[in-house]
């Protein structure tokens, strides 16, 4: 990877990148403006959820200091990203993240496959009482109107860390984050009635949380879950519990790169542009070493995700 120059930062992209999603942030601002108080708004809503998810790719790449060689300087761009443009605590995100990156699908340390919503074991399934057997049966039929609530979620688990005393950074993350919300809202209700003002929120958000799920639920979900006792090493660790999904750079933009999650997983901080290249050293070398490297497309990476979620609630609610 060294020798190809894959792990070299990718300054001019990323400057782009942030050139451009400046735009597309200015472009749904004056959208607002020319939709005013009417139900045009609503598909500015739509398109503001996009561009909200691209400052979160954008945000997803600083906390892995993909962006800038120093520090600080993935830092200040992830505070923009995160905390000042979504809403989302930045230093939460990544703590959390990290987490996921060292023990990705393992039971009681990857904490994006912890207790919540969904249960993603059969024990976790079996632990629960009688109305959480009935739900965890059912969870792959809500698993998508869910995700219409994560952002949510995220920005409400984000204040909630900035009020625990402690946290990190705790009074420039909270200043950014109330800067956010109160911007959000000066900007929706000055520029409609109440009741358009809330459906621009409720659409926004629900298909924000909808995005930004869709991109990260196809990577893990459905691939093998390790116990918390299995020991394995890091290459076998990050492949085996991995998945790609199949696509060419339209894909990659949609989904800011998360497509070539194997690499990503390998080369956490290799610049989004160089995984696609990394992915013709890869794929070759885990074939050599009887690695299985799991693609599919877009679809059937869904359709295994859910099947997952359908199977440990299916086997888990009979215990």
């Amino acid at each position: 990877m060294k020798d190809a120059g894959l792990l070299e930062r990718r300054r001019a992209y990323y400057v782009g990148r942030i050139v451009l999603n400046g735009g597309l942030a200015a472009t749904a601002g004056l959208a607002l403006v020319i939709a005013r108080d009417t139900w045009w708004a609503l598909l500015v809503a739509a398109y503001f959820a996009v561009v909200s998810t691209q400052f979160a790719f954008t945000g997803h790449e600083a906390g892995h200091r993909q962006i800038f060689r120093s520090r600080r300087a993935n830092e200040v761009a992830g505070y923009v990203h995160g905390n000042l443009m979504i809403g989302l605590s930045y230093d939460w995100w990544v703590d959390k993240h990290n987490r996921h990156h060292r023990n990705p699908n393992q039971v009681g340390s990857d904490p994006d496959v912890g207790t919540g919503a969904f249960v993603f074991t059969e024990e976790a399934a079996g632990a629960r009482g009688a109305v959480g057997k009935f739900l965890a049966r059912r969870q792959a039929w809500f698993f998508f109107p869910l995700l219409a609530l994560e952002s949510l979620n995220l920005q409400v688990a984000s204040l909630r860390n900035v009020a625990r005393t402690g946290a990190r950074n705790r009074w420039l993350e909270a200043a950014l984050l109330l800067s956010y919300q109160a911007g959000y809202l000066a900007a929706v209700f000055v520029a409609m009635s109440p009741l358009r003002g809330l459906a621009f929120i409720a659409v926004h958000q629900a298909l924000f949380g909808c995005y930004l799920g869709c991109s990260f639920a196809p990577n893990h979900k459905g691939m093998r879950m390790l116990t918390p006792e299995e020991s394995m090493d890091f290459l076998r660790r990050q492949v085996l519990t991995s998945r790609n999904i199949r696509g060419g750079r339209f894909v990659g933009a949609v989904f800011g790169g998360l497509n070539w999650q194997i690499e990503h997983h390998l080369f956490p901080s290799m610049p989004r542009p160089n995984l696609r290249r990394a992915r013709k050293l890869i794929e070759p070398f885990c074939a050599a070493n009887g690695l299985p490297y799991t693609q599919a497309s877009l679809f059937t990476s869904y359709r295994l995700a859910l099947g997952h979620l359908r199977d440990v609630g299916a086997a888990g609610a009979t215990r």
